[in-house]
């Protein structure tokens, strides 16, 4: 075992992943997690016998799980089990019209074809483009740690760059293939969710619409906190340790190096450190102003993809109304998208997601109950307040009055809010947000932050703020990126 001592800041699946990989590696690792639990934004909340997933709740891309834990010599089989759900997820376009996503392409082309004629061929050439993004995208791009201009500087891939429509708007590409608004509606939603403006975001990002409709919509039993369960026994069996509830407070420096990282705990000897905490903070809060890579203004500049106003909430009945995954578009596309990313304010008439893993996993809330979790995704860095919160409250539960004919809050029997302060206080999360920095052409690969600091030497960043972006595969492959770097340059 080397002696290299190595100090990774965060639990999150970022933070878990660049651990594991370090050890492997040969170094000796702490993490060092300011909150009680690891998973960071994908910690459980368990209260009153429910069991909520706090943050993701959409397992898609199982290859880059696959691909994670074989490099341990391990399969996502051995730690926990996965379904297939079907329907992916159901769409609600307004009082009795909802659309179930079916699991079966077969089934989904029908779809398609039923609400624009000849839509469906169209959707084999759209997907069969978007295969190729994904194949090319996940094995010869976000697997680079974007230092360099030149790690893109090879022929091939230039001419893959190009053939992956990097310079066409996302909304350009859809609407060069279909014309219905409910379908580009469906295609554009993960944008919407994760990134920025279709309008804004590369064509490239139709590799998500790849992996939801033929890689498919996953749960793995127990919630996404079964995944952060697997990967903290990996990183303890691979000899990566814990420290929780143990929040860093500062670095000791000699020249441009850290040699210790100071805890409310205690101080910590260290060869090199990898920041999976919140980006922003590191530089702003922890690292002194001479060894900040960015300034407040370039930060000030980002754009940042969604916060989130969540509830979690424990009814004493079933609700067979409602399926796992639920999209609720019953309202305008274009106001709510404008309100997080242009005017940055809280949206008139929002679109939300509602999440009730209960229809597939009795074990997340108590006999004859159901859980569930409302998101609606608002911009980050706007005001939040227990008023602003009850209002989108009942306007989401007068849309299910409206909808399904019932008033559903009398059945509520636990409820939590959570939004941009405790994104704040848990996560030090930069303006509140939920998912990192928006997917646009000017915030990808080596225009994002980078993973290595430019004034510190052995200080590296890995998480939904660097490369490769925001979400759970790319957290996981966020961690692997930077381990290799650190290995590279340490020459371990």
């Amino acid at each position: 075992m080397s002696s290299k001592q190595a100090i990774v800041i965060g639990a999150g699946f970022a933070g878990l992943s660049a651990a594991t990989f370090l050890a492997k590696a040969g170094f000796s690792v702490t993490i060092l997690e300011k909150n009680q639990q690891a998973g960071g934004r994908a910690r459980q909340l368990v209260e009153n016998g429910f069991k909520f997933d706090m943050g993701p709740s959409w397992y898609w891309m199982p290859d880059v799980f696959e691909r994670y834990f074989k490099q341990f010599g391990k399969q996502t089989s051995d730690f926990y089990s996965l379904i297939r759900l079907d329907p992916s997820y159901t769409v609600v376009f307004g009082k009795d019209d909802e659309l179930d996503i079916p699991a079966d392409y077969n089934l989904f082309r029908n779809v398609f074809e039923s609400l624009e004629k000849g839509s469906a061929t169209k959707l084999d050439k759209f997907l069969d483009e978007a295969a190729y993004k994904y194949k090319v995208g996940i094995n010869n791009l976000v697997y680079k740690p974007a230092r360099s201009l030149w790690e893109f500087m090879s022929v091939k891939l230039l001419i893959d760059m190009v053939k992956m429509d990097i310079f066409m708007s996302f909304q350009s590409h859809i609407n060069k293939y279909f014309q219905h608004s409910k379908i580009r509606q469906l295609l554009e939603f993960p944008i919407l969710f994760l990134g920025a403006l279709a309008k804004n975001t590369p064509a490239l990002y139709s590799l998500m619409n790849y992996a939801d409709i033929k890689l498919g919509t996953w749960y793995p039993v127990g919630g996404m906190k079964a995944v952060v369960n697997a990967m903290t026994k990996l990183a303890r069996n691979s000899g990566v340790e814990f420290s929780f509830d143990d929040e860093v407070m500062g670095f000791e420096f000699e020249s441009n190096r850290v040699t210790h990282v100071k805890t409310r705990k205690e101080s910590h000897r260290v060869d090199v450190v990898v920041a999976g905490a919140d980006y922003h903070h590191v530089e702003t809060q922890i690292l002194p102003k001479k060894f900040r890579s960015y300034s407040e203004k370039y930060w000030k500049t980002r754009l940042l993809a969604p916060s989130s106003l969540l509830f979690y909430l424990g009814f004493n009945r079933k609700l067979p109304m409602l399926k796992h995954h639920v999209l609720f578009f019953d309202e305008p596309f274009g106001p709510h998208a404008e309100s997080i990313y242009e005017t940055k304010v809280w949206p008139e008439k929002p679109l939300f997601y509602v999440n009730v893993p209960s229809k597939t996993d009795k074990d997340v809330a108590p006999n004859g109950c159901e859980n569930m979790v409302v998101l609606i995704p608002v911009a980050s860095g706007i005001e939040d307040n227990e008023i602003i919160r009850e209002k989108y409250f009942n306007l989401v539960f007068d849309r299910f009055e409206r909808h399904f004919g019932e008033d559903l809050r009398p059945f509520i029997i636990y409820k939590k809010s959570y939004a941009h302060k405790e994104f704040i206080s848990d996560y030090n999360s930069f303006k509140g947000n939920a998912y990192g920095l928006a997917n646009t052409l000017r915030q990808t690969a080596i225009l994002k932050p980078s993973i290595k600091s430019k004034k510190v030497k052995n200080l590296y960043y890995t998480g939904q703020l660097t490369v490769p972006g925001p979400g759970v595969p790319p957290s996981l492959i966020s961690g692997e990126v930077v381990a290799n770097e650190v290995v590279k340059d340490l020459s371990i």
